[in-house]
This record gives structure tokens, sequence and C-alpha cells, in this order.
């Protein structure tokens, strides 16, 4: 009978490239045809609804039940005439993935049928959805949950149903989703923001944050997919020795895209200029079958949830090409994983982007104002910031010779280093660095953008315009990271503020208040700032002799939610109450045990159901080959059969140690399992459980490259990273 692998290996020779969602017109023609934009909007409703909607995503005001319902009608309408039947309130739940539950526009009266959607049901939708984690915050006799429409995301149309981006929480009111915490941090951080702002221009009256997610990614031939047990249930291969030659030559980074890729690629862009996901780059990445694409800078909400949005159409289309999209930030190991780095900036209702540098020294003030309030946000936050991208997929790279490194820091550039030095020195700047000799205590000198090559081994660089946020995985809901360095910095402007009303009620200049708070700020924290190698030893040793905090274990990492300087923070910004943290650690801790679980019983069940019988089977081979020469040869077999004995002892050696291996495992799986405290239970699965699994690998990898190519079950990394 064919091995799960011969049969994968001959399906995988009929998958040949092929589009299946060709579009002959303009993409100007159908960008966005499946959103309910305002053009749309303007067709469908009254203006006095489309002000109650811009209203609502502009201001936070309430809209009006009676302009819901016309709202509703206007978004029924439009959906009908494009064939649609249902609706959903599209969530994103805490288990970081995105949720909905879809109902019938259907409706009948007196036995005649007619499409109905009220105001009410747009506004409001009840889904119970009692299942998804909520660290105590529901009850299953209290299982009232609450979706809400979001308005700062346009509704859209998927699949013929109408999708509208929403909010999820409890019967109480508590967040049970990523997105709530996401909407009062951008709140928090604009209030905060736009009074620091108000210190140089009156004119502004609200400050926004844009993001652009870097999506990476992996692909691997379905059929080959489907004869990985741990590929389809862990998202990640558990076991599997590297191939001789993967991304050492960077032969496939930038390098030509394969045409199976490039006819993917089109399709899921297709799709999603549709929905009014502007996708501007793609690319080979550095592992072989590594992929990414880039959008546009926007709005961080319309950002997010397109991306959730972009990851859903992905893994759609890719179905149609004999595809698997994998996500996990650690599918293979011994190559690169998969990041979406999050490049973050702040800008005004006036299009000014604050971390511009500007081109006179009042701008530039304002500039380093929110430069150094960020900076001793990162500082004064570093682990919490980290423990923002931590996750089990995560720590697979986590620390690795690839971002993100596991010590926050911030690099700045050449430049601006320089700048920093001269104020907190109080010096005068060197005449290589402005156009002429400026005097601190006078004013501010000229900043350059764009004058310093990047850092990529910083897991928060400065890019010129922006930082770039290296350290969030692949796989993760982006908001579960942006929401808390959108508060920390909230945090910091509101003290950066304080401190300069402080010193302008004693008396002191506007100016030189603002630049005596921009000293202090970077004096204080100048231990997070650095320039060189995040990856080298040396840093590692200089960052513990600054005090800054590395991620050793992701499960110890959880805790900086619960830290009381950070509830403290959440709470007074109105981003999260105590409870809403608390339940947020003990779902991250719930998260990681039933993963790691997940991946240590796929573990087992391949060594037990694949590995050893393989094993086995390839040693009874060696041994009855050992007695024929035996009975041919006579004594002289030891001579003759000198390797095949070798392999055979070889192999035995690492049968037994994979079968002992793979009982402890289970072993230390029981003793974790009896813990009831989740945040005890996952630190044993983090260490005990992990070890073993290792353990369970070292054997089973070697294995692989000593039982008979035709006789091993599974794919290998040479067949899966080079289809």
């Amino acid at each position: 009978m064919a091995s799960f692998r011969k049969i994968a290996l001959c399906e995988l020779a009929k998958h040949e490239a092929k589009r299946a969602f060709i579009e002959d017109r303009p993409i100007t023609s159908y960008f966005a045809e499946n959103v309910f934009d305002e053009n749309k909007m303007r067709r469908y409703m009254s203006l006095t609804a489309l002000n109650s909607i811009q209203e609502a995503i502009k201001e936070g005001k309430k809209i009006d039940r009676n302009v819901a319902d016309e709202i509703a009608t206007a978004m029924k309408n439009w959906a009908i005439e494009k064939g649609v039947t249902h609706y959903t309130h599209l969530f994103q739940p805490l288990n970081g993935s995105t949720a909905e539950k879809h109902d019938a526009f259907i409706d009948v009266k007196d036995g005649k049928a007619f499409e109905k959607f009220t105001g009410k049901s747009l506004v409001q939708q009840e889904p119970d959805a009692s299942s998804f984690p909520n660290g105590g915050l529901r009850n299953t006799f209290e299982a009232r949950g609450y979706s809400a429409w979001d308005p700062n995301s346009p509704v859209f149309i998927l699949d013929d149903t109408l999708c509208i981006p929403s909010v999820f929480v409890s019967y109480t009111g508590d967040a049970l989703d990523m997105k709530v915490p996401h909407l009062r941090s951008i709140s928090a951080l604009s209030e905060a923001a736009t009074a620091v702002v108000n210190l140089f221009d009156k004119k502004v009256s609200s400050v926004t944050v844009n993001i652009g997610l870097e999506q990476e990614y992996f692909l691997v031939d379905s059929s080959l997919y489907k004869a990985r047990p741990d590929l389809k249930l862990c998202d990640r291969t558990v076991l599997g020795h590297t191939s001789a030659k993967d991304q050492q030559l960077s032969d496939h980074y930038f390098g030509a895209i394969p045409s199976r890729v490039v006819s993917f690629m089109k399709d899921f862009e297709t799709e999603a200029y549709k929905l009014g996901i502007q996708l501007e780059t793609r690319h080979n990445e550095v592992a072989p079958n590594q992929f990414e694409c880039v959008p546009v800078f926007c709005d961080a909400t319309k950002a997010i949830d397109q991306n959730m949005l972009l990851m859903i159409i992905m893994q759609k289309v890719a179905d149609k090409h004999h595809l698997k999209v994998i996500f996990h930030e650690k599918p293979f190991d011994g190559v690169n994983g998969s990041g979406k780095h999050c490049n973050w900036s702040l800008q005004t209702d006036t299009k000014v982007n604050l971390l511009t540098p500007g081109k006179t020294p009042n701008k530039n003030l304002l500039f380093l104002a929110f430069y150094s309030s960020i900076v001793r946000a990162v500082h004064k936050y570093d682990l919490l910031l980290m423990s923002s991208i931590c996750s089990l997929s995560n720590s697979y790279r986590l620390g690795g010779h690839e971002a993100p490194p596991a010590i926050m820091s911030i690099f700045s550039g050449s430049t601006l280093s320089k700048v920093f030095d001269s104020i907190m020195n109080m010096k005068d700047m060197d005449d290589d660095v402005t156009l002429e000799n400026i005097k601190i205590a006078n004013s501010i000198p000229d900043i350059l953008t764009d004058n310093t090559d990047r850092n990529r081994t910083s897991p928060f660089a400065f890019t010129g315009n922006r930082f770039e946020f290296r350290a969030l995985g692949a796989s993760m809901n982006p908001a579960a990271a942006t929401f808390v360095l959108n508060s920390v910095v909230a945090e910091s402007l509101k003290v950066f503020k304080a401190k300069v009303d402080a010193l302008e009620n004693k008396g002191e200049e506007r100016k030189a208040a603002v630049l005596t708070v921009i000293r202090e700020f970077l004096l204080d924290s100048k231990d997070i700032m650095f320039e060189g190698n995040g990856y080298s030893k040396e840093w590692q040793e200089e960052a513990k002799k600054r005090g800054l905090n590395s991620i050793t274990n992701v499960v110890e990492a959880f805790k900086s939610y619960i830290d009381d300087k950070n509830i403290d923070m959440f709470s007074k910004l109105g981003v999260l109450s105590r409870n809403e943290a608390y339940a947020r650690y003990e779902v991250f801790n719930e998260l990681y045990v039933k993963k790691l679980q997940i991946e240590a019983r796929v573990l087992g069940d391949i060594c037990f159901n694949h590995i050893l019988p393989a094993a086995v089977n390839y040693r009874n081979t060696l041994l009855e080959s050992i007695k024929s020469c035996k009975e041919v040869f006579g004594d002289e077999y030891k001579t003759i059969c000198e390797a095949d004995m070798k392999i055979y002892r070889k192999i035995s050696e690492y049968v037994n140690s994979l079968s002992a291996d793979v009982s402890a495992l289970i072993d230390a799986r029981k003793e974790a399992n009896v813990i009831e405290n989740m945040s005890q239970r996952a630190y044993l699965y983090s260490t005990k459980v992990k070890e073993y699994m290792h353990k369970v690998r070292y054997s089973a990898d070697h294995l692989e490259m000593l039982i008979d190519d035709e006789l091993w079950p599974l794919p290998k990394y040479r067949e899966l990273l080079f289809f």
C-alpha cells in the first residue's frame, strides 16, 4: 500500500499554475465594488443618514434608531442587488481569529416572503458565542454576548453575505474581543496627542493612528499538507529534518516568483481589490516558499480589519490553487519564520504626520516632543510591549537571528542620535548634521528624513516618518499589539503635557519648557536606544547592564498584563479595566496550554503511528539482510555487513530513545493537566513539556536520515519547501 507521502507526491505533479479569478477590467473599474463606501451610501441613503455615519466615525456620536433603520435598508437594498441573501456581524474574539454567524434577510408574514433588515439588526446582535475564551468574564449560565456595529470600518460583501465589522462585549459591557481595547486606545491616544499638538497648533482637533502591515506567509502544496498531520492540526511541523538546501544561498529572496504562486497572488489580489484592500507590493521572502504582500498605509482600525479579512481571502483563494497558506510564525525549523511588521505613525486632522521631521526649528520641536514621548513609553513599558507580541507560535522565532530579538530596543539612526546627544548634553550641533551651527539653547536644528540606513535587527526602528514595530507575528491579530502601543504612548504624552504645563505655571517660556521635558525624557530613557546589531551577544550583555527586560519565557512575560503599574495605566486611560486585564492574562495562558497540548499530542501520535512503525519496518529489513548474509558467508558477514549492523544499532538506539521520550512526554502532560491554576499549568507546559518535545524531535529527525527514503511516511522538508 502506498504511503501518504507517495500519494501526495503523485498528486503534486498534477497541480499547475491556473488562474481562478480572472478580471479583464482595469483595477480601477472594480476596486471596492463589494464595499458599501461613501459613494454607494450617497446613492442608497439620504444625506442625513450619511452625515450620521460620518459623525459617528469622526466624533463618536451615537446613531439615532430611526436613522439606523434607513441605513440598514440602504445596506440591504445594495446587498440584495448583488445577490446577497444573509448578513453577519464579523467580530474578533480573544482567540486571535475572526468569527461570524450568518442570519438570513428572508422573513415570512401571512405566507408571504420578503426581505427584512432593520436598524436594530444592524446596530446590535446577540450571537451568544459563549464558547470563545473569556478569562472568567462570562459564565455558561450567563451566556449573553453582544456584537455591535463598528462604523469605523466599512461594510462589505464576502461569499454572498453582507459582513458588518463589529465589536464583541459581554452582558456587563466587558470587552470580549481584540477590537474594543483597540478603539479605546485610539480614543485615548487622540486626546493625549491633540493636547500636545495644541502646544504648537491650536487648529488641530484630533489625531489618528495610521499603520501599514507587511504580511509574510508560507505556501505549501495541498496534497503535501494533507499528508502532514502536524501541519493540518498545528500549522507547523513538530518534527522534520532540515533540508540540505534551504535559504542559505538567498536565491529565493526577491527572486522570480514561481508561476503557481503568481497565479495565486493575482487571484487573491483581485478579490482583495474588490473589497477595497489596496495592495502595492508582492515578493519572495527569505525562506523557500515564503512570500510577502504589503498594503498601503492607512487608518489603523481599517488597516487591522482589512488585514484580518485579507488572511481569510488568501486562505479561500489558495484552495482554488491546491495550495495552503500558512501564517504560523515558525512552520519549519531551521529557516526564517514569518512576521507581520507594523509600520506605525500619528497624523493630525490637518494631515500632518507627527513623526516627520520638520523643515523649521518649531516643527522639529514638535517632532522631538512626540519622539521623546514615544522613547519614554517604550522604555517604561518595554516588557509589556514585548509581551503584546508573545504567543506560543511567535515564541519559536523569538530571540533567533531573525526578527524579533527578545529584547526591546529603539533604533533612531546616526543623525537623530547626534541630535539627542546634543540635547541631553546641552551642546551645539556639529556642522555635518545641520546646515548651520544652531545653539540648542536658542532653537532646534534641522533633522533630515531618510538619511540613515534601516536597522533590520531592531524590534522598534524609526524609518524616517514612522516606527516599524517588527516583532508582531504573522498569524496574530495586530490589534493585540497596537492597542498596547497606542496606550503606552498616550500615557507618555499625558505626562509630557502635564510637565510642560507645570513649567509654564512656574513662569518658564513654552519653547524652553518643551525642550526641558524633551531632554528629561531622553535622559531617563536613553538605555532603550541602541544603534547596533540587536542579534549580537554583545547587545544581550549590554542590555543586562542597562537593566532591560529580555523575554526568556513567554508564560512569564504574560504576567506583565497584570502588573499593577500596567493595570493602572490601562485603567486610567479607559482602555482595559482590572477585570479585563486579568481576563486577557487568563486567556493567553489558556490558549498557550491548549495549543501546546495539541502539538504534544500530535507529536506523540505521529511518532507512534508513523515514525516508529517505519523505523521498525526498516530495521527488520536490515536484520533479514544481515541474517541472509550470515547464512551465505558465515563469519565473514561481520565484515561484509559492518555498515548494515552500524545503521541497525543507531536505529535501535533512536527507536528506544524515541519510545521512552514519548512516554515521558505523555507523563509530563498528565502532570501538568492536573494543575487547576492555568498560569501554573502554562508554566509547566512551557518548561517540562516543551523539553520532552525537543528530545522526541531530536530522535525522530535523526531517524529520518537513517531510514530508507521509500519507507519514510511523511513529506520531507525538501518536498514541502520546494514543490
